[in-house]
C-alpha cells in the first residue's frame, strides 16, 4: 500500500447503508455517530453489547444475529469491520475492495481503506484529527490533539473569529462563584466572542485578563449614573452597546437569576428589541460551601437546603423573608449577602426558636485564592465577624452540616 497521506474528507451518510460487523466494544463506540449522521445501519453480529442490543430494540440500527456473510456488503456505501474473527474480517475486507465501498477496520488499520479520525464537535464545527500516515499511527496522540482542539474553542482559550456577519445580542453569562476555572464551557466561549463585557465586581475577574485587546470591559460598577437608578443605567447600556451591532456579554457573579437581577435585564433588552441569551453559572450558595468542605445536604443530617438574601435585616419593611419560617427548618440555611446583617439574623432565628448553638460557617471569597472560613454558632456569629474582620463576599451557612466534614475548622 502507498505510504501516502490519507485523504480527508466529511461522508453525508444520510439514508445511505452503513454496514457494522461486530457487536462488541467498537461498535458499542462508532455507532452512535453512524446514528446520528442518519446512516441506514445494518449490524452483522452474533452477539452484541447491552448498549448496541439497546440501539437495535429502540429501531435504531437493523441487526442480523448471525457471522459475517459473503454479499453482506452489498450496496453499502461504507463499513466498518470490527469483528474478533481474523478470517472473516479479512474475508469482508476483500469483498469490500470489491464492490468499491469505503472500509474501516479495527484489528489492522493498514489494511483498510478508510480511517476513522479522532474527532469532537464545538459549536456546529466537527473537528477531525488523523495521522499523516500509516507509519507513525499513534491513536492516542491524534485523540490528545483532538481533546486539546475541542477543549480551546470551547473555553475561548483558542480564538476562531466569525467572518460572517453574526447577529449582534445580549449575553446574559453567570460566571460562577469566583475562580475563573469554574465557569461554563459556553459562557467562557460568548465571552471569547464578545466585543464588549459589561462586568460585575463579583464576576471572575481573571477572565477578562485573557480578552484579546479589541475586547471594550466596562465595569459595571463604575457606568455614569447620572439621573438613573444604578440597574437602570446598566439596562440602558446593554441596549446601548447591542443597537451599535456589538455582541455584548453581561458577565455576573454566580447564576444570572440567583439574586443577579438577571431577569430585569432580560426584560428590558426584550422591550428594546435585542435578542438575549442566558448562560446559567454555579451558584455561590452550592459551590462556595462545598469548596469549604460543607455539603449542603447530607443523608441523616440534613434533606433539604434553603437560599435566602440577607442584604436587608429580618426587622426592614423591605424584606420579603418569612424568618420565623425559617427558624423552623430543620435542613440547612445558606444566606448570602449578609455579612453586615449577620446579628440581626442570628437574633431572628434565635427568638423564633432555631438553638443558639446552632453552627454557623461564614466562608469568605470562596472558590478563590483568597478563601477562607470561620466557624461560629447563632449566639457567637455577629462576634466572629468583627473578631475575624469577615468581609463580603462571604456565604454563611446555618445547620448541622457545618460540622459534617472531617476538619471543620480548616
Amino acid at each position: 500500500m502507498a505510504e501516502n497521506p490519507a485523504y480527508p474528507v466529511g461522508l453525508r451518510l444520510t439514508g445511505r447503508k452503513v454496514v457494522v460487523l461486530g457487536g462488541g466494544q467498537v461498535a458499542q463506540r462508532r455507532l452512535p455517530a453512524l446514528i446520528a449522521a442518519g446512516a441506514d445501519t445494518v449490524l452483522v453480529s452474533p452477539e452484541a453489547t447491552p448498549s448496541v442490543e439497546a440501539m437495535a430494540d429502540a429501531g435504531e440500527l437493523t441487526w442480523h444475529k448471525r457471522p459475517y456473510e459473503e454479499g453482506d456488503l452489498a450496496d453499502a456505501w461504507y463499513a466498518l469491520i470490527a469483528t474478533g474473527d481474523k478470517e472473516a474480517n479479512t474475508r469482508a475486507s476483500a469483498e469490500a475492495e470489491r464492490h468499491r465501498v469505503w472500509c474501516v477496520r479495527s484489528d489492522d488499520a493498514d489494511a483498510a481503506t478508510a480511517w476513522t479520525p479522532a474527532t469532537g464537535h464545538s459549536e456546529g464545527v466537527t473537528i477531525a484529527v488523523l495521522t499523516t500516515d500509516a507509519r507513525g499511527r499513534d491513536p492516542r496522540h491524534t485523540a490528545a490533539i483532538r481533546d486539546a482542539v475541542v477543549e480551546g474553542l470551547r473555553d475561548g482559550t483558542l480564538v476562531a473569529p466569525h467572518h460572517r456577519t453574526r447577529i449582534p445580542g445580549v449575553a446574559l453569562v453567570g460566571g460562577g462563584p469566583g475562580d475563573p476555572d469554574l465557569i461554563t464551557v459556553r459562557g467562557r466561549r460568548l465571552l471569547a466572542e464578545a466585543d464588549v463585557v459589561i462586568a460585575d465586581r463579583l464576576g471572575p475577574r481573571d477572565l477578562l485578563a485573557e480578552l484579546p485587546p479589541h475586547v471594550e470591559v466596562i465595569d459595571a460598577a463604575k457606568i455614569p449614573y447620572g439621573r438613573f437608578m444604578a440597574q437602570e443605567a446598566i439596562n440602558n447600556a446593554l441596549i446601548e452597546h447591542a443597537k451599535q451591532g456589538k455582541s455584548v456579554v453581561r458577565l455576573k457573579g454566580g447564576d444570572p437569576y440567583v439574586f443577579g437581577r438577571g431577569m430585569e435585564e432580560l426584560q428590558a433588552l426584550a422591550e428594546a428589541g435585542i435578542p438575549c441569551t442566558v448562560v446559567p453559572g454555579i451558584s455561590s450558595s452550592i459551590s462556595v460551601p462545598g469548596a469549604a468542605g460543607i455539603p449542603v445536604t447530607h443523608r441523616g443530617v440534613a434533606h433539604e437546603f434553603t437560599v435566602v438574601s440577607g442584604h436587608v435585616a429580618p426587622d426592614d419593611e423591605r424584606s420579603l423573608v418569612d424568618w420565623p419560617s425559617l427558624a423552623k427548618l430543620t435542613g440547612t440555611l445558606v444566606i448570602l449577602m449578609g455579612v453586615d446583617k449577620i446579628g440581626k439574623i442570628a437574633e431572628t432565628l434565635v427568638a423564633h426558636g432555631k438553638s443558639p448553638d446552632t453552627p454557623v460557617a461564614l466562608v469568605q471569597e470562596g472558590t478563590t485564592a483568597a478563601q477562607r472560613r470561620v466557624d461560629a454558632t447563632l449566639a457567637t456569629a455577629a462576634e466572629a465577624v468583627l473578631a475575624h474582620e469577615v468581609k463580603p463576599p462571604a456565604v454563611i451557612v446555618i445547620g448541622e452540616v457545618v460540622t459534617v466534614g472531617p476538619n471543620p475548622s480548616a
